[in-house]
C-alpha cells in the first residue's frame, strides 16, 4: 500500500465505530431504509444478478440488495468497517462475500458483475477518471453503473454535471436524478446529492 492509501485506511478504520450513526449509514430507521430499497431495488436486474458493491463500508446497502435476493460483493479499504459488514450479513442471515481492497482498483474480475455500485466513494479517489474507468472495466456487456454522489456545503464532494461527464467519457449514457428526498438522509439537506445511472 502507498502511504497515502495506508492513511486512508486509517482513517476509516477510525471512523468504523460510529459509522453507521449517520441515518443513511447505518439505515437503522425503518423509513430511511425504506427509502433506499425503494430508490435502489428498481434499478437492479432481474435477480439473481451480481452486484458489487464498492467502498461498501460497513454494508447497509450490500446486505439491503443480498436480502432482495443479489449475489452481492462488498469492497472496502477498512478491515473495521469490513468487520461490522459481515456482523450485519449475518445477523440478516444472508451471504455477501467481503473482501478488503482500495476501490481506486477493486480487487475483482474483470467484466464480472452485472451492476458496479457506489455510494460517495467516487469523490474521495485520488483520479476520480481512472477509477470509473476501472469500474467500468468490472461490468458485463450490459451491464448497470449507479453511482450516488454528491458536493457538499463544506466545499467537499463531486459536482452533478462533472460526474456525468466523467461517466459519458466511459459509457454511451448517462442520467442523473437529485436526491432531495429527507427521507434518505433522515433530515432535510441543503447540499446537491443525486443518482447517476449509466445503463449502455
Amino acid at each position: 500500500m502507498t502511504s497515502v492509501t495506508e492513511r486512508m485506511k486509517e482513517i476509516w478504520d477510525a471512523e468504523a465505530a460510529a459509522f453507521d450513526e449517520q441515518p443513511d449509514h447505518g439505515l437503522r430507521d425503518p423509513s430511511v431504509r425504506a427509502a433506499w430499497s425503494d430508490l435502489l431495488l428498481p434499478l437492479m436486474p432481474v435477480c439473481p444478478a451480481s452486484v458489487v458493491d464498492l467502498g461498501c463500508g460497513t454494508g447497509s446497502l450490500a446486505v439491503l440488495l443480498a436480502q432482495a435476493g443479489y449475489a452481492v460483493d462488498g469492497v472496502d479499504l477498512s478491515s473495521r468497517m469490513l468487520a461490522v459488514a459481515e456482523e450485519k450479513a449475518e445477523a440478516a442471515g444472508v451471504s455477501v462475500e467481503l473482501r478488503e481492497g482500495d476501490a481506486a482498483n477493486p480487487p475483482c474480475s474483470p467484466g464480472a458483475y452485472d451492476v458496479v455500485l457506489a455510494r460517495h466513494v467516487l469523490w474521495a479517489m485520488p483520479d476520480p477518471a481512472a477509477a470509473l474507468g476501472k469500474w467500468v472495466g468490472l461490468l458485463k456487456p450490459g451491464g448497470r453503473l449507479v453511482l450516488v454522489e454528491g458536493r457538499w456545503f463544506t466545499g467537499a464532494g463531486i459536482s452533478a454535471d462533472e460526474c456525468e461527464r466523467l461517466a459519458r467519457a466511459r459509457r454511451e449514457d448517462a442520467t442523473v436524478t437529485p436526491l432531495n428526498d429527507p427521507a434518505l438522509w433522515g433530515a432535510p439537506i441543503k447540499d446537491e446529492r443525486y443518482l447517476l445511472v449509466s445503463r449502455r
